[in-house]
């Protein structure tokens, strides 16, 4: 059977089957793990998992406490007095000092309500930012239903709620900055970057491929907007914490472990190699070379400054795949390439690459399913198809600039 037989398969009305299924299966186990008295879950795991960590540092930020911002024994004694449900679970703190002022309004409240705040938003954040992207998508315009239910079964969604993680922000971050290269305001789309700097892993591909393309106003846009919170956190704790933050990261090596305890719910070229090989220098070393590879791709991409979904998608691979920490949950800021590039699919049904780049979407959204699977097979199979991903729209790129050259 050939790909576009097999693509072609892959109807609104199957992608909808699909999702619905996907969705019931993905939050019945959710409610049904939640549904419990107190703050375990079933498995016994606390409910809401990593927002304790958030919380926690909203505590220490209610009480002005910076110097503990990078102390793990005192945020585990505070999180065991906050909730006492929590002792003995310890994070390694690794964000900067501005997280924690973010989350004080959180420490004011009781942990439940705070979690269940915390998960409301994120939902309405990730729901907004699907929807705003999907307005702007014309050929997804009559498949609301199929989007909205797929969006809704997307598995990075699940996990960003059952984690209870921040990965929302980031994909807002980068949805406000698509808007604003939308709208020719260079600056503006920095300032929405530089925000990234709670998560500043996720800017690394945003940075070189800014840099080589030589938008100074984005690179502008994104220093101001990083500094400003970096400064807002020196004027709240003094220069303590952001020296003691700073210290942290260049300690992040040997703590690697601690901040990945479940690497095979990891998915980033360096973790591709690290679970593939059992040799650590090696497995570095072929990161390093196929992160370069991958941003000079991505960074050619942008080059051509032609269509800014195909470019957009590319940034959002490439950030994703070059990302020396990346977790499931972080897979979120894929939304808006999930829209777009469907979006250039409908669009041009006729072209060689679109059963491809269909069949690798499709793969490319569930296959983080399996990625519990990597623990025995060493493979995760999120990476390779990413990867491809970004090399066919990259392609895709090239082809749009050498028809443009001769016309």
């Amino acid at each position: 059977m050939t790909l576009a037989k097999i693509a072609s398969g892959l109807t609104p009305k199957r992608l909808r089957a699909h999702g619905t299924i996907l969705a019931l299966c993905l939050w019945s186990v959710y409610l049904w793990n939640m549904a419990t008295p107190g703050l375990f879950d079933r498995g016994r795991n606390l409910k809401g998992t990593d927002f304790l960590h958030f919380y926690t540092l909203g505590s220490l930020a209610l009480a002005h406490r910076g110097a503990d911002l990078y102390n793990l024994p005192a945020q585990s004694e505070l999180a065991a007095q906050r909730v006492p449900a929590a002792a003995g679970i310890r994070y390694l703190p690794l964000y900067p000092p501005q997280v924690s002022i973010f989350f004080a309004p959180f420490a004011h409240l009781s942990y439940p309500v705070a979690l269940i705040l915390w998960l409301t938003l994120n939902a309405i954040t990730y729901g907004l930012c699907c929807y705003a992207v999907w307005r702007v998508c014309p050929n997804l315009r009559n498949h609301k239903l199929t989007v909205g239910i797929l969006a809704l079964a997307f598995p990075a969604f699940w996990h960003l709620i059952a984690w209870g993680q921040t990965s929302a922000l980031a994909l807002a971050c980068f949805t406000l900055a698509f808007f604003a290269l939308r709208a020719e305001r260079e600056f503006l789309a920095g300032l929405a970057f530089g925000c990234l700097i709670f998560k500043p892993q996720l800017g690394l591909a945003t940075a070189v491929i800014f840099v080589d393309s030589r938008r100074w106003k984005v690179i502008a846009g994104a220093v101001l907007s990083a500094s400003a919170q970096l400064a807002a956190a020196w004027a709240y704790y003094g220069p303590g914490p952001l020296r003691a933050w700073i210290q942290a990261l260049s300690r992040l090596p040997s703590t690697l472990p601690l901040l990945e305890p479940k690497p095979y719910q990891t998915h980033s070229l360096l973790s591709f190699w690290t679970m593939l090989l059992p040799w650590p220098r090696v497995a570095v070393a072929l990161y390093i070379l196929a992160a370069i590879l991958t941003l000079a791709l991505a960074a050619r991409c942008w080059q051509a400054r032609l269509s800014l979904s195909l470019r957009y998608s590319v940034l959002l691979l490439a950030t994703v795949l070059v990302a020396p920490h990346l977790t499931v949950y972080d897979l979120v800021i894929l939304a808006p390439a999930f829209l777009l590039l469907s979006d250039w699919c409908i669009a041009h049904p006729d072209a060689v690459a679109t059963a491809r780049l269909k069949l690798l979407l499709y793969f490319a959204y569930a296959l983080p399913l399996l990625g519990p699977l990597a623990r025995w097979t060493h493979l995760q199979l999120t990476v390779p198809v990413m990867l491809v991903i970004l090399y066919l729209v990259s392609q895709l790129c090239e082809e749009s600039a050498a028809s443009r050259a001769t016309a």
